[in-house]
């Protein structure tokens, strides 16, 4: 009987393929970086549906701090939450009105939700060598571990990567449509 194949986000190909490629040194990740509080964070490629301007939000009544309205993206109304906020990197809640802003688009088959950044984010492409699972820093975080993948260091650059998916699996997000 043949084991799952299991995809593994941030490095683009199964464990099937990662135990088959044993003898090779790296991998290379496609990232999509961005900052928050004024510090790098990055997201497998592949759970970033689209890079919008945030439009217009509606405030949704009741809802946690972080998640700072409903926006009609393409159609569909979904959350957009601020990661500065959720994350504790800055006391104010952005004021979306006052700037431009950007939304990453994150869905699956259970939620679709934006992320709030303030600057257009990059790409990034990095090899698995690169990453630091970084547990010795981590373990001071509220985060948790299965969260952050941990942390790129590609020349003075440190790029902390989150599994967005998997932190909005773990919260009760569920908004969006």
């Amino acid at each position: 009987m043949s084991q799952p194949i299991v995809n593994d986000p941030l490095h683009g190909q199964s464990t099937d393929a990662m135990k088959g490629n044993a003898n090779k040194q790296s991998t290379r990740s496609q990232l999509i970086v961005f900052k928050l509080g004024g510090e790098e964070y990055g997201l497998p490629i592949d759970q970033v549906k689209e890079v919008v301007l945030t439009p217009r939000l509606a405030p949704v009544p009741h809802t946690p701090e972080y998640i700072l309205g409903a926006a009609n993206i393409r159609g569909s109304v979904i959350a957009i939450m601020d990661l500065e906020h959720k994350f504790h990197l800055s006391d104010q809640i952005a004021n979306v009105k006052a700037q431009e802003h950007y939304s990453l688009v994150i869905e699956n088959e259970k939620f679709k939700v934006g992320v709030l950044v303030k600057e257009v984010p990059n790409t990034l492409s990095i090899d698995s060598e690169d990453i630091d699972d970084s547990k010795e820093v981590l373990q001071f975080s509220s985060l948790k571990e299965e969260c952050v993948r941990g942390i790129a260091k590609v020349g003075d650059r440190m790029i902390i990567l989150l599994d967005i998916i998997a932190m909005l699996q773990m919260d009760d997000v569920t908004l969006g449509s």
